[in-house]
């Protein structure tokens, strides 16, 4: 029941309007998707996901008290990742396996009531 969920989410999330797609590379080589004015850069380097999150005017925003995770659909199945935020704006997630080229990856977060959710394409 929870697996149909997840993709419940998903499938809501790909076809919502507000829901940004990744147009952009960003200056550390990963698609960015502006969330509600926030550029979002997703970045994988192996079996670890980073975003990095940016203020309404592209400086980097604080992650320091945000709250995050990734939901994953690759290969048929669907995983939660917990996203930690780290200095100075960047949530982080560790993977069991590394990602294959068309995973789909939806990045969601609340900091101080405000959501942020982005949507991007494994390459």
């Amino acid at each position: 029941m929870r697996k149909y969920a997840f993709l419940a989410l998903i499938a809501v999330i790909a076809a919502a309007p507000s829901s940004a797609t990744a147009q952009a590379k960003g200056s550390n080589g990963g698609p960015v998707v502006k969330s509600q004015g926030h550029p979002i850069e997703f970045v994988r380097k192996g079996t670890e996901i980073v975003f990095y999150v940016g203020d309404d005017d592209g400086s980097p925003l604080s992650t320091k008290d945000m709250r995050g995770r990734a939901t994953i659909q690759d290969g048929g199945k669907t995983v939660t990742v917990p996203l930690a935020p780290a200095n100075p704006n960047l949530m982080a997630g560790k993977l069991q396996a590394e990602l294959s080229p068309k995973a789909i990856v939806v990045f969601s977060a609340s900091l101080h009531g405000h959501s942020l959710t982005a949507r991007y394409t494994a390459e």
